[in-house]
């Protein structure tokens, strides 16, 4: 996959299937869309092409940091597991923000994108406060030289899948939910970085920690049953989400896991955590001793999870 990304002067000589949007979460209902521009590409050869920001709109027009299911570095990973061959994330500047919605069509994904086919959800919204839609797109397409496609929006139960829907159950902790939804576990991934070394010669409990960035959308604080991506196989984990309230001194909001049956040295490596069920909130302990008999409890608890549901480890 080719990423293009904060640039404004570029184009791409081979024609595409176009599709926009955020992809916040790349839920059931971004991966119908997607297949679909898939679709495309095998019937008429074109290359598929997404559409998105490189900084949400409402950091530049609001001064926020909202925060998404998945990072752009996350995105990124997601979109070329899909097939997709181009990720545009485009600067969003004030210029941009003003920019006519037949404008963005004519200027952006048939100028800059070569758009044959553009696919989009019957909610698409775009340009200048969003005037552009699903008729504007149809619209231009005979003059423009494109095809369109609209998607109905997939449904869970009469509702329509989207990244709030999802926030809403990852806010319950209803993780097998937003396995549903998603069509894979809620995950977090990074580095593994030292901890406080609490988790080993005084609790035996060999942990793997990774710091979330900041506009990371995170589930409740507490112990998750988990599966780790590492070294081509998944391991089953216990992992903390949260600021280490039983252990002295101010941490910042870290997941912590204890990958079960798993021996070596994890520290610089690139690991994916993989959310499967929420066990029980944070809590602060009494002593450390407490803390590790509750340590056993959990890794116990995991363990009957884990088996219960062959097939997830």
């Amino acid at each position: 996959m080719k990423c293009i990304v904060s640039e404004t002067d570029f184009h791409i000589t081979e024609p595409t299937v176009v599709s926009i949007g955020k992809f916040d979460g790349r839920h059931a209902g971004h991966q119908k869309l997607l297949q679909r521009m898939q679709d495309w590409k095998v019937r008429c050869g074109y290359r598929t092409a997404v559409f998105t920001f490189d900084l949400s709109p409402a950091v530049c027009l609001q001064g926020i940091c909202p925060q998404s299911i998945t990072t752009e570095a996350e995105r990124r990973i997601g979109m070329e597991a899909m097939g997709i061959d181009y990720l545009v994330e485009y600067p969003f500047t004030e210029q941009v923000s003003h920019m006519p919605a037949e404008e963005f069509v004519r200027e952006i994904l048939v100028g800059r994108m070569n758009a044959k086919a553009i696919v989009a959800g019957t909610d698409c919204g775009f340009g200048y406060r969003r005037a552009g839609d699903a008729a504007l797109l149809k619209r231009l397409a005979g003059e423009l030289g494109y095809e369109t496609e609209i998607i109905e929006k997939e449904q869970d139960g009469g509702r329509d899948i989207s990244s709030s829907y999802v926030k809403e159950e990852l806010d319950k902790g209803h993780m097998e939910k937003v396995r549903e939804l998603l069509g894979r576990p809620y995950s977090v991934s990074g580095t593994v970085i030292h901890g406080n070394h609490i988790g080993g010669p005084k609790l035996s409990h060999p942990t793997a920690n990774i710091l979330p960035p900041k506009e990371k959308y995170l589930p409740p604080f507490g112990v998750y049953v988990t599966r780790v991506y590492l070294d081509g196989r998944y391991a089953g984990g216990v992992t903390n989400i949260g600021c280490k309230p039983t252990v002295e001194g101010h941490w910042p909001v870290g997941v912590e896991t204890n990958l079960l049956d798993w021996n070596g040295d994890l520290y610089g490596r690139d690991i994916v955590v993989e959310f499967l069920n929420f066990e029980r909130p944070e809590q602060k302990f009494s002593s450390l001793e407490d803390l590790r008999q509750q340590l056993a409890r959990d890794e116990e608890y995991a363990r009957f999870y884990l088996d219960s549901h062959k097939g997830l480890c």
